[in-house]
């Protein structure tokens, strides 16, 4: 019902001003400043006054031009959310992400990203840390758009609320990285679950054999990291495509996204600076972005005795030996040395434990009959 139409029956008596205001839409005090602008300005009066007036909050356009010569000037690249948090953080931006990423749009800055469907339901994260870890890896760049920058890959281990660690290595054979895993440093815990892809012919099979590409990994035949995990009683998880590991999958999108920018923007091209890097800064703000509180208080982490990570985390192989009562290993004969257990071990299989720091022991079953130092850096460089 129009305005003129209920004013004029409450002049007559018949509505109050709060009956016409309801029967509007408006409140009483509404309804009577309407009336006073349209008995001095007519319908005219009625109009929204805002029209044709710049808003009060409208974003200030010197901000918004700062934003966008920093953009192009220091964060090419980088996503309007991870530049919009830097903005924040180290430039005393006031301003919220939606105005900037129209901005940077409007200025053809960014693309507009495509509208996403509708996403299927997500799997429940697990209740307390360590109930399953998800590790990675991928080759990156360190330096964006610099020809002949070293390639580096970034192994990560995180929990689905919680990235625990990451580091950065050179790239280097399947027979290094089983070593290098090993070498890594010593932890006092163990998970419940661990959960990685698996693993093809071409990529190492570092985590486990699978004899055909494509096909069912060889739960027969363990690879020296499944080795460990099974003696460590963590069960291992075989993810046969992106999809069945997708909270990993979307956690590592982003850390490929943002460490090699945080990277260039830090100037950091050594490894060894690298990693120092990403245990103070990185990591510390990363957890505090994207950490997600566990349902559950505690831990389902079990500790474990130090003595046992030396000899679970290294290298085993099983080795026949010779006539000569010596094991032949990385082209290196290692003679046994006389033993109370039997006269000699020829013709009798034996087992190598090769440790990070390149000593190697000898088993016989359970018992430990020879220890060799080890070797010199002449020696290691010419077994690498």
């Amino acid at each position: 019902m129009r305005f003129e139409e209920l004013r004029d029956r409450h002049e007559r008596g018949f509505l109050t001003q709060a009956e016409a205001g309801e029967m509007l839409g408006m409140t009483e005090r509404t309804f009577r400043r309407w009336q006073v602008r349209y008995r001095e300005e007519g319908v005219a009066g009625l109009g929204d006054r805002r029209v044709g007036k710049p808003s009060p909050r409208r974003a200030d356009a010197g901000e918004l031009a700062r934003a966008r010569a920093l953009y192009v000037e220091m964060y090419d690249g980088f996503t309007v959310k991870h530049f919009h948090e830097k903005l924040v953080e180290g430039h005393g931006y006031r301003l919220g992400y939606t105005v900037t990423r129209l901005t940077l749009q409007a200025a053809g800055l960014v693309k507009r990203a495509s509208r996403r469907g509708a996403h299927r339901r997500r799997r429940p994260r697990r209740p307390a840390p360590g109930m399953l870890l998800h590790q990675g890896c991928c080759c990156i760049r360190t330096r964006r758009g610099t020809p002949g920058s070293p390639a580096v890959r970034r192994s990560t281990w995180w929990s689905p609320s919680t990235t625990r660690r990451a580091r950065s290595t050179r790239p280097f054979s399947s027979r290094r990285r089983a070593r290098r895993r090993a070498s890594g440093r010593s932890p006092r815990w163990s998970p419940t679950v661990a959960s990685s892809a698996r693993s093809t012919p071409i990529a190492g099979s570092h985590y486990f054999h699978t004899p055909v590409a494509g096909g069912r990994v060889d739960r027969e035949h363990p690879t020296q990291v499944g080795r460990a995990l099974a003696e460590l009683g963590i069960e291992h998880i075989a993810a046969y495509s992106p999809q069945a590991r997708g909270r990993s999958e979307r956690a590592f999108r982003t850390l490929e996204d943002r460490l090699p920018k945080e990277l260039a923007l830090a100037g950091i091209t050594e490894i060894e600076v690298a990693n120092a890097w990403l245990r103070t800064v990185y990591l510390p703000a990363h957890n505090a972005r994207f950490a997600v509180a566990a349902e559950e208080a505690g831990s389902a982490f079990v500790p474990a005795a130090p003595h046992q990570w030396r000899d679970v985390l290294c290298l085993r192989e099983a080795r026949q030996v010779g006539n000569d009562n010596c094991v032949r290993w990385r082209n290196c004969r290692l003679q046994i040395p006389k033993s109370p257990l039997r006269p000699h071990f020829a013709r009798a299989t034996v087992r190598v434990h090769e440790y990070p720091d390149g000593a190697v022991a000898l088993f016989w079953g359970p018992h430990r009959i020879a220890d060799f130092p080890p070797p010199s850096a002449d020696a290691q460089d010419r077994a690498a």
